[in-house]
Order: C-alpha cells, then sequence, then structure tokens
C-alpha cells in the first residue's frame, strides 16, 4: 500500500477543567500539544451552581494554539483544517451580535427551575400510562433554558440564540451559529433519532420549549461549517481560509477516537463523567425514554450509561487521603495518583470485602442516591478504599454493558478505554479481570482529539469514511487479557452483593432526606 502523504489538523479539546490545541496527522499521530487548566474551573455564585465566562474557554483555546505556532512553526504552518471536541450541557445565552448575555451554565450545574413541562391534555394518559410524567418533569427542571426564562426573564428577552458551549466555540471561529449533531448534546430540543430539531408537536417539546429560531442550524459530519474568521485568525496565528469541520462533542468523540466503530467494542471513559458508550448503527434506549446520542458517524447512534461523578471521585479521593502520597511524589517523575495506583495492586480482587457505591450524585434512575462504603472492617486502610472507587466505578459499568448487551442482542467482544484513568496500567489490567473481557489501550490517551481530527480529515477527503479513517488513526498499543480466576470472584460479588446493595440502602436514603425536610435542612 502506498504510504500517506502526511497532512496536518489542528483540534481544540475543551474539557470540565482545561483544554487542549492538538496538532494530529493523518496517521493519527500527535505532533504537539498544549494544554492550559482553568483557573477556576467554574464558579459557583449560589451553593449548587457552576458557571464560567464563555469566552474563557475561546479565549484559552487561542492561548493553547498560539504556545503550539511558537514551538513547532513548521507543522502548525501545515494546518489544513480545525476542528472542535467539547464538553456537553453546558449552555450559552448571546445576543444578535454573538456575545454571551451571562456566563455559561456548567454541565455539573444542580440549579432547577420550579414549574413544569406544560404538557397538552389528550398527551397526559399517555405519558401516565408510559411512566414518564416523573421523568419529563424532572428534565423540565433541570433545563436550564428554563432556569434562565424563570429567574432571569430580562436575559431570555434578549436571548437571540441558545447554544451549547461547542457551538458557541463554533461561532467564535467562524462567525456562523451552525454545528454537528454529534455536538447538541444537552437539554434542548433535539432528535437524537432523526438529527433534528424536534418540532413543536413533539410530545417532548414542552420539556425545553425554545423558539426554533433561537436554535443553531444542524450541520452533518463531513461538510463544512464555515471558514475561520479574521478576528480568529489573528487570534490563532492562522491564515484565512481554514476551513472549520463539525466533529462532536468529547464522549462522541471518544468513541471513535478509540477505534469502537461496530458495538462489539465498548469504550469505556474514565474521565470527569465515567461512561460506557458503543457506535451502532440500530437505535437503543438503554432507559426507556432516554435515546441513545447522535454518533459522529452519520447515521449511527451511541447508546451511553453515565456515572455522573465517575473519574472526579479519584481525584475527590487524591485530595481527601492521599497527603502522604503527595509527599512522597514531590521531587519524583511520579504522580500522587500513579503512587495510589503501585501500591493498590498490592491489594487482593475484592478489596477483602470493601465495596464502595461511586453514586454522590443522584439522576432520574436514582432520586435518593448517595456514595459510600460498604463492608469496612478493621484491617482496611486508605489503600483498600482506593481500589474499593476504582472496581466500584467498574461494577457500575458492568450494569451499563449488561443493560446493552440485552438492548442490543449481543455480546462485547472488547472493551477500549479513553480518559486519565486509562494512562494506569494497573487499572487497565483490573478492568480486563473485573469484565472478563480483554482490555485494549490504544496509542494515546487524547482519543476525543483524534476522534474529532478524524471528522476533520474526512471533512477534507483524505477518507471516504470513518471507517477507514480509524483504520489509519487509531493504533492498539497495549492488550490486557483477564485473569478468569478474578474474573470469577468478581461476577460471583457483583451478582450476589453488589447488585443488592443499592436497593437495600435507598429506603434509608429516601428516610434521610425526609428527616432533613422536616427540619428545614
Amino acid at each position: 500500500m502506498e504510504a500517506r502523504q502526511e497532512r496536518n489538523v489542528l483540534i481544540f479539546d475543551v474539557g470540565t477543567q482545561s483544554a487542549r490545541a492538538l496538532l494530529i496527522n493523518n496517521g493519527g499521530e500527535i505532533l504537539g500539544k498544549k494544554q492550559i487548566q482553568y483557573d477556576p474551573a467554574y464558579v459557583s455564585p449560589e451553593l449548587g451552581w457552576a458557571e464560567q465566562d464563555a469566552d474563557m474557554y475561546y479565549n484559552t483555546m487561542a492561548r493553547c494554539a498560539r504556545m503550539l505556532k511558537e514551538d513547532l512553526p513548521v507543522q502548525y504552518a501545515k494546518v489544513e483544517a480545525i476542528a472542535v471536541s467539547c464538553i456537553r450541557d453546558t449552555s450559552v445565552c448571546v445576543d444578535k451580535e454573538g456575545k454571551p448575555l451571562r456566563p455559561a451554565i456548567v454541565w455539573l450545574d444542580k440549579r432547577q427551575a420550579k414549574g413544569s413541562p406544560k404538557i397538552p391534555g389528550a398527551m397526559k394518559p399517555v405519558l401516565k400510562m408510559m411512566k414518564l410524567e416523573q421523568f419529563f418533569d424532572l428534565q423540565y427542571k433541570k433545563s436550564q433554558c428554563n432556569w434562565i426564562r424563570e429567574e432571569q426573564p430580562e436575559i431570555w428577552e434578549k436571548t437571540h440564540k441558545f447554544l451549547m458551549l461547542p457551538t458557541y466555540l463554533s461561532f467564535k471561529l467562524t462567525g456562523k451559529f451552525a454545528d454537528a449533531a454529534a455536538s447538541l448534546v444537552g437539554h434542548i430540543p433535539f432528535d437524537n433519532k432523526t438529527r433534528t430539531w424536534k418540532g413543536p408537536k413533539d410530545v417532548a417539546r414542552p420539556i425545553f420549549d425554545i423558539p426554533a429560531e433561537m436554535l443553531p442550524d444542524v450541520v452533518e459530519t463531513g461538510n463544512l461549517i464555515g471558514t475561520l474568521t479574521p478576528q480568529a485568525c489573528e487570534d490563532l496565528g492562522l491564515p484565512e481560509g481554514i476551513p472549520v469541520y463539525p466533529a462532536g462533542a468529547d464522549k462522541a468523540c471518544e468513541v471513535i477516537g478509540l477505534g469502537c466503530m461496530k458495538k462489539e467494542q465498548v469504550a469505556l471513559s474514565f474521565g470527569t463523567m465515567a461512561t460506557m458508550d458503543f457506535n451502532s448503527s440500530d437505535y437503543y434506549e438503554l432507559h426507556k425514554g432516554m435515546a441513545p446520542y447522535p454518533s459522529v458517524v452519520p447515521g449511527s447512534f451511541t447508546p451511553e450509561y453515565e456515572i455522573f461523578r465517575g473519574y472526579w471521585l479519584v481525584s475527590w479521593f487524591q485530595k481527601e487521603f492521599a497527603e502522604l502520597e503527595k509527599i512522597a511524589a514531590e521531587g519524583t517523575n511520579k504522580s500522587a495518583v500513579e503512587l495510589l495506583n503501585e501500591k493498590m495492586a498490592e491489594i487482593p480482587a475484592g478489596c477483602d470485602g470493601l465495596m464502595f457505591q461511586p453514586y454522590f450524585t443522584p439522576n432520574f434512575e436514582m432520586p435518593f442516591a448517595r456514595g459510600g462504603f460498604v463492608g469496612m472492617a478493621d484491617y482496611h486502610g486508605r489503600i483498600h478504599m482506593y481500589r474499593a472507587v476504582i472496581e466500584g466505578i467498574n461494577y457500575s459499568l458492568m450494569e451499563g454493558i449488561k443493560l446493552a448487551e440485552a438492548a442490543g442482542k449481543f455480546k462485547v467482544a472488547e472493551i477500549r478505554l479513553g480518559g486519565g484513568g486509562s494512562q494506569s496500567s494497573e487499572i487497565c489490567q483490573i478492568t480486563a479481570n473485573m469484565f472478563g473481557i480483554p482490555v485494549v489501550r490504544v496509542h494515546t490517551h487524547e482519543v476525543s482529539g483524534i476522534g474529532a481530527a478524524m471528522a476533520a480529515f474526512v471533512g477534507l477527503g483524505e477518507f471516504k469514511d470513518f471507517d477507514e479513517a480509524a483504520a489509519n488513526m487509531v493504533h492498539e498499543r497495549d492488550r490486557f487479557e483477564p485473569d478468569m480466576e478474578e474474573h470469577a470472584l468478581y461476577q460471583d460479588l457483583y451478582e450476589n452483593v453488589w447488585k443488592e446493595i443499592f436497593g437495600k440502602l435507598v429506603p434509608l436514603y429516601g428516610k434521610e432526606q425526609e428527616i432533613y425536610a422536616k427540619y428545614g435542612k
């Protein structure tokens, strides 16, 4: 096969805690990377709120890009296109000039609207029969647009477009209010099945009844959003005419960036939010009423199972319990987390009977959820607790895989890992053992960036489709085969202990909330 001539694209990967600019070639090689941590990641003017200046994200992107240009001027000059991968469900209200009217509301925000959806009378019996009344009401309350409409009507009156953050960043680059279907993920009236906006008669439209004229255009992956504006050219240090192609939200880009092109290949993301995703040409709902997300691949879907506070829990554990590792890491080339992972390998599978529930944040399925350690004894220490956190996240993701297999009538043959947690070989091996399935780690942990680069190269015509892009840009680095003896232990613990814990505890969580409510807490 004739070698391809190298081509380069510039990718922005905008996360919850930092932004990265990546130079990536058509072989999937990361030629250069610059990353800047936000300080702070978000602000909380009131308890439970999470807000951030929308332009902070763009300005951080631009700073990263200029740093890349300074370090790699030759490669940077060869940039042929740009794509953006970005966090989801983070909203920006802009005026007619595209200027933000208030800070962006970040996906971690917990505020809720007071009202409820205005369901047409004829539809109420249908929702009751389908047991979706509570779901609709909760989604209405969690929709950022409804809170703004209720609490800041003067802002809502001035809002020209209600955007998700990746669409706002695309606007800053191109001047166009447009984005990919795979980027339009949030509490907005988007139809994931048809990859278009929901019509006015759609049963779910009252949950987030945003006028059609306030929503952006949908540009399918592979097509052009636009070219850089003169201001963006100046901000990024690039010439005019550079095209910007739509990609997708971070999780959607991760799935294809891991090379998960068929449903038997499951992507586990060990990031701030831990997720189980797979790419499918068939439509599956893992939970009734919860549509799968649009895939970056046109015509396909990405069903997902989420743990809201996933590897955030590792950061939490490090902050609260790893002072010794922080001290030990000083002056070495290792981080506190790396030291924790090394020590964790010395703890036996199952943590000598200690289990962890990773449900720190309630959701529709578990409105009274709480996290916690179960089964502690006098011989358990900090490292037992740390390994229990890792195992607890995996136990929960097991539920996701079992839901996927039941809904799609298939068996998972391979797991591919993304996110920061995938950098640990100890975590990779534990995951293989727990699931009893081979685990693959690809050539880079920057898989969201690779997925966005695949979208850019498909747009440029370098590859005819995403399968060809994956074959050329995603490369297996490590394969972790499961220890089936350990897997048998984990499976026994999962079926006979883990699955029973939450059901036993949830009535107590509900009573606890009732007691606090009685005392006005």
